[in-house]
């Protein structure tokens, strides 16, 4: 889950009619991305979509060598409904906004669904609020919390600065070339924040982490770069282990990823605050990609 935190003036709507019109405002606008993504309505998911979050999706679905817009709308289950939840709070700062909601949050991949927490985010395009994103944040471990929301108490969202709109919307990323091959960079970065760069295109960012993400645009043929930082976390020793990875994806069924940078450090070891290195897309690589 990643949160966009800036800290800056915040702007609450009391709830007031203008405060019911505001929610009422961004509810439709869920409600038409929601319907767009059910009914696989490219042109209107289009409308309602953020134009950075649109270019983020349509960088990552070419990147993996997939149709866009097509490719948007294959889902295993449809985006979770607001219907049925309790609205809790709306919040405007500047250009964006979030709309906030308690209750059995359904995204119908079977199991019984329990209160939680959703969260959704707008940014104010040219002609109204548009959709950003959904955040989910499970409250398992947050009984208090889950008590005090179903209560009416607030307190966890007004001290919680993940609930809360930043007032920036970020720039539209430029539009990257669809791959030709599939590149995917992971970080294992316990007690650590690691962003890694690769061809100056695709960016990532992993916190206390252990995953991996699609490099936008995919590896290109001869040479790529790869830069990356990495930087303590508050509470850390220090001393954990990192690892950060390239791995290219082969099309053929049964060809295992063929890793082709790491930087690794074991426990205890030092761990240098940022690097460049390098790897090569050749023949042979397309060989064992090829599974020969």
């Amino acid at each position: 889950m990643r949160w966009l935190l800036f800290p800056w003036l915040l702007v609450w709507f009391p709830f007031t009619a203008s405060a019911d019109v505001f929610r009422d405002e961004l509810e439709s606008v869920y409600r038409q991305w929601r319907d767009a993504v059910v009914r696989k309505d490219a042109a209107t998911w289009q409308r309602a979509t953020a134009p950075h979050r649109r270019m983020e999706v349509r960088n990552r679905i070419v990147s993996e060598k997939c149709a866009f817009p097509a490719a948007v709308f294959d889902l295993p289950a449809p985006p979770p409904t607001i219907d049925g939840l309790r609205f809790l709070e709306s919040k405007q700062n500047g250009p964006t906004a979030k709309a906030s909601y308690f209750g059995k949050v359904d995204f119908g991949v079977g199991g019984k669904p329990t209160d939680n927490l959703l969260v959704l985010s707008f940014v104010r395009g040219r002609s109204g609020w548009l959709y950003d994103r959904a955040d989910f944040v499970s409250l398992a471990a947050l009984p208090d919390v889950r008590k005090e929301l179903a209560a009416g108490d607030l307190r966890y969202l007004a001290e919680t600065p993940e609930a809360k709109p930043d007032g920036v919307v970020p720039p539209t990323p430029i539009e990257a070339p669809a791959a030709k091959t599939i590149a995917k960079v992971y970080a294992f970065c316990p007690g650590r924040e690691v962003r890694v760069q690769v061809n100056k295109i695709s960016r990532h960012r992993f916190a206390n982490a252990q995953e991996s993400e699609v490099v936008i645009g995919g590896a290109v043929d001869g040479v790529n770069e790869v830069q990356y930082t990495a930087r303590r976390l508050e509470g850390s020793t220090g001393k954990e282990a990192l690892a950060i990875r390239v791995y290219l994806m082969s099309e053929i069924a049964g060809v295992k990823p063929v890793k082709v940078y790491e930087y690794q450090v074991a426990e205890g070891g030092a761990v240098q605050p940022s690097g460049t290195g390098s790897f090569t897309v050749d023949a042979a690589t397309a060989a064992k990609l090829q599974g020969r």
